[in-house]
């Protein structure tokens, strides 16, 4: 006899990925309408659901321009939902059913592990009320010290409102703006640069690991997902702002032409910003190709677990760099920070980035045929989807109908999580365990 289909038979992957998926269509069919737009038109389905997706997956693709085509119902559509998507579904529902008075069951606590990456079931729920409260802490803080910015350039009221978007837009990673070109016109500008920057570190890093900083441990008193986490984070940074520095110095339509302490902004921005962030204070499109690579990569590696961020994760590319360490030296055990790795962990790490470049260069390769524009610039398109980005060398705004409905779908997999669509697809709950003999084979 069959089983009726129910949310209750579902797995924790196939409810997060149903989730995500009823806030997009939500968030898509309140842009339809005529209020959403300067035009009193609406936006079209297709867009529509495009500009959901990219909010809810805190990407920053757009095929419109934020702050010429929405109204402010518009924009604060978009806002509620790059929160929704960067807090994570599970978060948002325990905080409105806290508030409600609702009792958390078991298995919407299962669910809100798997969302927020956590390694235990215990107190969960005191983990959802820090992270809500962290958020807006940091939000809060970031709104205000904008707001006092844009305070030269423009009224009270409206710097205000652009302090609480950019504030909230960057602590997500999502990089949507209203200034109508990103952050352009602040190239230079030290306050925005250190606001934005650190507010898309502090939202890239995890909330465990912004916790675990607060409570004033020793670095070599922190867990080793923290150690790993901030290594790979500050050399990331590092390594970035260096390689961005040198290969875009001389370029004329970047930061050729800027004092060197306005490159050296510019450059430690640019390697921030691949964090899955997506503002940009140079045009993108103007970068040399060997620039928009090395980003490639940066966006690929993308922010950390339990954070606001895409991509495989810092911790996956550490995990991985520890295999080969491993290997090079001879040593049976992967070992980071004086602590052994186990076999699931590398599995996952290996699942994870075997997933993701197989969705890649699937998706690159399918834009190859629909799109009409240089290869280099759609593999760009399709990492910043995957990566949940949002940075474009320009041919967002170009692409073909297939090319949208496929750069949504990447976006969708980058925010859900490539193991978690994984999951969502293929796990079963009646597993059969069975061991085959085993046998070598020859590789490399």
């Amino acid at each position: 006899m069959k089983r009726r289909l129910s949310i209750h038979n579902l797995t924790p992957a196939q409810v997060l990925s149903l989730g995500y998926l009823v806030v997009i269509l939500l968030g898509a069919i309140l842009l339809t309408l005529p209020i959403a737009t300067t035009n009193g038109e609406g936006m079209n389905f297709l867009d529509s659901v495009f500009t959901a997706t990219s909010a809810t997956a805190v990407t920053g693709l757009i095929v419109e321009n934020t702050s010429t085509f929405f109204t402010v119902f518009g924009q604060v559509v978009i806002l509620c939902l790059i929160q929704i998507g960067g807090l994570g579904i599970m978060c948002m529902s325990t905080l409105f059913a806290l508030l409600l008075g609702k009792k958390i069951t078991l298995r919407e606590r299962l669910i809100i592990q798997q969302d927020l990456d956590q390694f235990e079931l215990s107190g969960i729920i005191r983990i959802v009320k820090y992270v809500i409260g962290v958020t807006f802490a940091i939000e809060g803080i970031g709104a205000f010290i904008l707001f006092i910015r844009f305070l030269f350039d423009m009224p009270a009221g409206k710097a205000l409102y652009f302090g609480i978007f950019h504030s909230i837009s960057a602590f997500n990673n999502a990089g949507f703006d209203i200034f109508g070109n990103s952050l352009e016109n602040f190239t230079g500008d030290i306050i925005v640069n250190l606001v934005i920057t650190s507010l898309i570190v502090l939202g890239g890093i995890g909330f465990a690991v912004i916790a675990e900083v607060y409570s004033g441990k020793r670095f070599k008193n922190f867990s080793l997902q923290t150690k790993l986490v901030l290594s790979v984070t500050a050399i990331l940074l590092i390594v970035g702002t260096i390689i961005s520095f040198i290969l875009e110095y001389s370029n004329p339509a970047t930061i050729g032409n800027l004092p060197l302490g306005e490159k050296v902004i510019a450059s430690y921005f640019l390697s921030v910003t691949p964090r899955t962030a997506g503002f940009n204070t140079v045009p993108t499109g103007a970068l040399r190709s060997s620039t928009i690579f090395f980003t490639i990569i940066l966006m690929f590696i993308g922010a950390s677990p339990g954070s606001t961020g895409g991509g495989v994760k810092t911790t996956t590319f550490g995990a991985l760099a520890a295999v080969l360490y491993s290997r090079a030296t001879g040593r049976d055990d992967i070992e980071l920070f004086k602590r052994r790795l186990g076999k699931e962990t590398i599995y996952n790490a290996l699942s994870i980035v075997l997933i993701a470049l197989l969705l890649v260069v699937t998706v690159t390769m399918i834009l190859t045929i629909t799109e009409e524009a240089e290869f280099l610039d759609l593999f760009f398109e399709a990492v910043s989807a995957f990566g949940t980005v949002g940075l474009s060398t320009g041919v967002t705004g170009s692409l073909s109908i297939i090319g949208r409905i496929v750069i949504i779908l990447t976006m969708f997999a980058g925010r859900v999580g490539p193991l978690t669509i994984a999951l969502a697809i293929g796990e079963r709950k009646d597993k059969v365990n069975i061991r085959y003999p085993k046998e070598k084979i020859l590789v490399g």
